[in-house]
């Protein structure tokens, strides 16, 4: 089982013995005054003054608790304040805080063998980034370039990050109001059975149909024109769709005939939120190009990058990779990824998160499901679960509406609101609640969630029509 690190039950003083009298109102004015949130409209905005965090657990000025089930961005795989990490921030801060990418430094190469050793096949190297947005872009470039092709296909139902290239990749509607964007971009539709585009009943039947959707738009486009077929292994944000078995396959051998790159986008699904180290290795397959961040060391330094088979990087080994950053590789975000994965390791955090998977969370979810009308399926792998919410079980008619807002979100907003009541905070999105809680939760802490999560759906069941 893996180790965990637990939390106080009473955070006295978390903000330490030196704070103002009143720290939480002078915090919330400062951030009210002067931060400007993403994603956000900035005068409806309350939020809440983060004081602490330890394991699975964060608090507020005030003392009161939460289990994060959001993995604050479904980041924090290895939890809160993992001291293996912090202490090798402080180690390698006091040795040398930060240098050039044009320079070799000891605590870049290894993260980056660490990384290479466990991705799949022969993806041996890897280039930082600060971030999963970034990673996508560079994966992209990578692909475009030793390709000498410009399109990419992208499916809907797809985040990929808000820079660029990356926000007009993504396939919900966060990019509404960044288009026009790429022209090269072409979207396809992915598998997902329970709201199935190809009218399939079977999990091996959509596949099928959605491999041969694929394969006939890259016809259509002239597969000599495509760089690369872009996808999330298991899709996040947009309802945690893990795909059939023999989908991924059935992508990597499209791409074969044609000369195009595939590449994966695991900024979420990878590092142990899918029980792998990588969310392909479920499948045996191997990209071209994977894109991380997130998970490699939970955000405790910004990282992020790509991981690449050599005949993509062979493709610049005589002419310059037109791309580049001033923080690529930081040796403080590096020195954590060191640690994050040493750690998880020694730890045993990746077979912890695949069991909490299927002998805790699964079954649980199954069982609140039989409980609500509200839950129209379950699913997901390892700590990265949908439950997917509905008016009516019959029709599937959403909960919430797609992109819905204001008034039409309530339910939603009301749902999440019972969470945070029991002392659990969700990660809602549309119509959907994830139980994305760190790798390390322990499974009493997660049975303690769901407890919360099963009485809170009630609020969802009130709005059915069964």
């Amino acid at each position: 089982m893996a180790r965990t690190h637990s939390s106080p039950d009473s955070p006295a003083n978390p903000a330490g013995p030196d704070s103002p009298a009143n720290p939480a109102s002078q915090a919330f004015a400062d951030d009210r005054a002067h931060v400007f949130h993403p994603w956000s409209a900035q005068g409806a905005l309350a939020p809440v003054v983060v004081a602490g965090a330890a394991g699975s657990w964060f608090w507020d000025e005030d003392g009161n608790r939460w289990l994060d089930f959001a993995s604050q961005l479904v980041n924090v795989n290895i939890g809160h304040q993992h001291p293996r990490v912090v202490a090798a921030i402080h180690t390698q801060a006091d040795r040398l805080c930060t240098i050039g990418p044009t320079f070799a430094n000891d605590v870049r190469g290894r993260a980056a063998r660490l990384i290479a050793e466990r991705a799949p096949g022969d993806m041996t190297m890897v280039l930082f980034t600060t971030g999963g947005a970034e990673a996508v872009e560079h994966a992209v470039r990578l692909a475009r370039g030793a390709t000498g092709r410009r399109k990419v296909l992208a499916a809907y139902r797809s985040y990929h990050g808000a820079t660029g290239t990356a926000i007009t990749l993504t396939g919900d509607p966060r990019r509404w109001a960044n288009e026009p964007g790429d022209p090269s971009v072409v979207r396809y539709c992915g598998p997902y059975l329970y709201r199935s585009s190809f009218y399939s009943t079977l999990e091996a039947e959509e596949g099928a149909r959605a491999l041969a959707h694929l394969d006939e738009i890259v016809a259509f486009e002239g597969a000599h024109t495509v760089a690369a077929i872009l996808l999330e292994t298991v899709v996040g944000t947009n309802g945690i769709l893990v795909p059939p078995d023999g989908y991924l396959a059935g992508v990597r051998a499209l791409c074969d005939r044609h000369g195009i790159a595939m590449v994966c986008d695991e900024v979420m699904a990878g590092f142990g939120r899918c029980g792998e180290w990588f969310a392909v290795d479920r499948w045996d397959v191997v990209p071209d190009l994977i894109a991380f961040a997130k998970g490699v060391n939970s955000g405790y330094v910004p990282l992020g990058g790509v991981v690449m088979r050599p005949w993509i990087a062979d493709a610049f080994a005589h002419r310059p990779y037109p791309g580049g950053l001033t923080y690529s590789g930081h040796p403080l975000a590096c020195a954590s990824a060191v640690a994050s994965i040493e750690a998880m390791e020694d730890e045993n955090v990746i077979p912890h998160a695949r069991r909490l998977g299927a002998e805790v969370i699964g079954p649980e979810l199954r069982a609140i499901a039989a409980r609500h009308p509200s839950v129209g399926e379950v699913r997901g792998l390892g700590v990265f679960w949908a439950v997917e919410l509905v008016r009516d079980r019959a029709t599937r008619e959403p909960l919430v509406p797609f992109d819905a807002v204001g008034a039409d979100a309530a339910p939603m907003a009301e749902l999440a609101a019972a969470c945070k009541a029991g002392g659990v905070w969700p990660f809602v999105h549309f119509n959907r609640l994830h139980v994305v809680p760190p790798c390390t939760t322990t499974e009493t802490e997660v049975r303690q969630a769901l407890a919360v999560i099963d009485e809170a759906l009630a609020v969802a069941d009130r709005y059915t029509r069964t």
